[in-house]
Formats: C-alpha cells, structure tokens, sequence
C-alpha cells in the first residue's frame, strides 16, 4: 500500500515504472519526472489502463476514490473511459453553452436579442445552464415556468417558453438532443392576457394630442421624435434607431435595412413635405452624428426606448390612453376609415404578408400609392391639430 511518505520519495528512473497501491491502482513514474495515477481494469476479457491525473493535484485519498467509483462502473459492464469520454461531451453541450450559441445566431434586431439574452441569462441558464442539453426534462422546464406563473409574471412565461422550445429545436436540429421537452408543455400555464397599445383613435382627441406634442418644450431631440411619430407611424425601436445614412432629404425617404425591421425585410417609409421640414431643422443639431434622435450622453447611442413615453406621460399621457406603439394603431384606424387600401396601410405598416408572390407584388406596386396617402395624411394631421373644418379626406382609385 502506497503511503503520502513512499509517493513523495519516488525519483524517475531510466525507464517508465509503476508502483501498486491495490486493486489496480498505481502510481506511474516516467523518465522525464512527474507522478501520474493510473488504474489497470478488466473489461469484457480485455486489459484496460484510466489515468486518474497527476500527483499531488490528485491525491492519495481522491485517487482510491475515484479508483472505486471506476471499478463500480465495470461491475455494471461500463467502460470508465468511455463513460469520462461521455462526460466530457456533456460538459460541451450544456444548456447555457447551446443556448449561447443560439442567441449568437439568432439574425434579429439588437433589441429583440437584448431581450432574448435578459429572459435566458435572469430566469433560465442559473437554472439549467450547467446541465447537459440533452438531459433537461419538461419537469425541470415546468418548474421553472410555474415559478414566474406563481409571480404573476405570465407574459414573461410565455415568453421564455417559446425561447426554450427555440433553443431545443436547436439542439435537435444540430444533433445534440433528441427531443424538445418543451413541446410536451402545452398548456400547463396560464397565458397572458392580449395586451392592445393604448391608442387615440378618435379625429378630436387625436388633434388634442397633435397639439400638446406642437407645445412640448422637453428636449428638441425628443421634441421632434415627437412630431415626427404620428407622421411615420413606424415601430418606436425603429424610430429612435434612425440613421442620417438611411435618409435621403432630396428624394424624401428613409430606408430602413432589414435587420433593424421586425419581419427582417427592407422598409421603405416615404417622406411627406412636413417630415422632411422636421428633419432638415433636425439635422442642423445632430447630423454630424450617426443617429437621427442621439442620446444626450452620448452621440454614439441612440436616445432612450423611454423617451417618448415620457415625454407623453409629461402631457398627461398615460399609458392607458396612449403609447409610443399607439400612433400605429391612430394612423391604422384613421386610414382605414378614410377609405385607403387594406394592402396599402398594411405594407406602410411593414406587416409582413403571408402569400410570398402576393408580398413580391405589393411591394413593386403600392409605393406610388403609399407616397400619395403619407402625404395626405400628414396634410390630415395638420388640419386636425390647427382645428381647421376639414372634409375627411378620401382615398381616390387611380
């Protein structure tokens, strides 16, 4: 029997020798110095040598136990190094690392991916992150999302939910899990109530709002964000995310690329004369810069996702009669009851079209039509906000 006392006196020799500690334990001393732990086994009829590690790293006591728990494994008929080997893919393929990889392939906006990386990197991977992919059950899953159904927090549920079944499809697809457990969830929690983004949608109040967004006297940055929202009607992360690169004054448009877009497709948001106005005094403060409404920190950021919120809530604007999203539902509800094409608000909208030839279609042919109503939308605007008597405007058949 090996003893701390007899390991620390063995010097190297000529050749490679090995000294028995028992039941297959040695210790292995090799010409170039170092002590490495080696276990001899039997498997199968076949003579096998484990290396335990090296010592003193690996202790005597830690060697003997490891030499046990290897042995037990050959009494059920498994292969100790194959099942380290095993053991050492898993450590590859844990959740966390699977669901990082996924998050780096993900091809969406970065604030969808900041979002997406906050509900995996607060609720999921403290849970699960170290366990192999493949071994995550529906029960663990289930646990994890009654716990934020418990907290009230079932928009989150849900959300995380499809994220999981995401990453599991994931590591289905790349052959490093089997199933989705997720899938197998269906309907074991609450789902959230449909939220709506409180919007003005009647013609009066809407031109109430259209004043006090003409009186605010915040930021000038945010102050034209303001104006320049019920004009557009985009999505308030598109908006605030502007680049004077993407903007041409002269031809009147703004082109919005494909990953700043929810439906990850090109937009093209024509300019009416008003819009262009905003922009031109605008662009005499910030146009050196990258972003159309910057941070006040710092140029190098766009402004606050809060931002316009704010500034409404300072009007008295609450977010249960109106919202940064709500001016796409205003121009939505008031475009659609002035007689302008589903197909041609809906593409302003950049809703995504389900029929791919019917998309192909409307976007070479709705633009001239698209031009036509941003303008006489912002004109409709000006006439609600200055109280003027206006006849509501029509869309007319070209």
């Amino acid at each position: 029997m090996l003893t701390d006392t007899k390991l620390k006196a063995l010097r190297p020799r000529a050749r490679l020798y090995r000294v028995a500690d028992g039941k297959g334990l040695c210790i292995e001393v090799p010409p170039q110095g170092g002590l490495r732990w080696r276990l001899r086994y039997t498997l199968a009829g076949k003579d096998k040598m484990l290396s335990l590690g090296l010592y003193p790293e690996v202790s005597l006591i830690r060697a003997r136990a490891l030499r046990d728990q290897a042995r037990a494994l050959v009494a059920k008929g498994l292969d100790p190094s194959a099942e380290r080997q095993r053991e050492k893919r898993a450590e590859r393929q844990t959740f966390e690392i699977i669901a990082r990889e996924w998050l780096a392939r993900r091809e969406v906006s970065e604030a969808t991916l900041s979002k997406d990386r906050w509900l995996l990197e607060d609720f999921a991977i403290p849970k699960l992150g170290a366990k192999p992919i493949a071994e995550v059950t529906a029960a663990e899953v289930l646990v994890l999302l009654q716990d934020l159904e418990q907290r009230a927090m079932l928009e989150t549920a849900s959300r995380l939910r499809a994220k999981l079944s995401a990453i599991f499809r994931y590591a289905v697809a790349t052959l490093r899990a089997q199933h989705d457990p997720v899938g197998a969830l269906r309907g074991a929690i609450k789902s959230p109530k449909t939220r709506h983004h409180a919007a003005i949608t009647e013609p009066r109040a809407f031109g109430e709002l259209l004043r006090a967004i003409h009186a605010y006297r915040g930021g000038y940055v945010v102050a034209c964000a303001l104006k320049l929202a019920p004009l557009l009607f985009v999505r308030p992360g598109e908006l605030r995310h502007a680049e004077w690169s993407e903007i041409d004054l002269d031809a009147a448009t703004w082109r919005i690329p494909a990953g700043k877009m929810k439906m990850r497709a090109d937009h093209l948001v024509p300019l009416s004369t008003q819009a262009v106005a905003i922009l031109r005094d605008l662009h005499a403060l910030t146009g050196r810069g990258r972003y159309v409404f910057p941070s006040p920190r710092t140029s190098g950021r766009p402004m606050s996702e809060n931002a316009i919120t704010a500034a409404l809530r300072a009007m008295g604007y609450g977010g249960d009669r109106m919202t940064a999203h709500g001016f796409r539902s205003s121009a939505s509800t008031l475009l659609h009851e002035r007689g302008y094409p589903s197909d041609v608000i809906e593409r302003q909208l950049a809703h995504k079209e389900q029929n791919a030839v019917k998309d192909a279609y409307n976007r070479a042919q709705h633009l001239p039509q698209r031009i036509a109503m941003m303008q006489a939308w912002a004109d409709y605007c000006d006439s609600l906000r200055t109280g003027a008597d206006v006849v509501p405007f029509k869309h007319r058949a070209s």
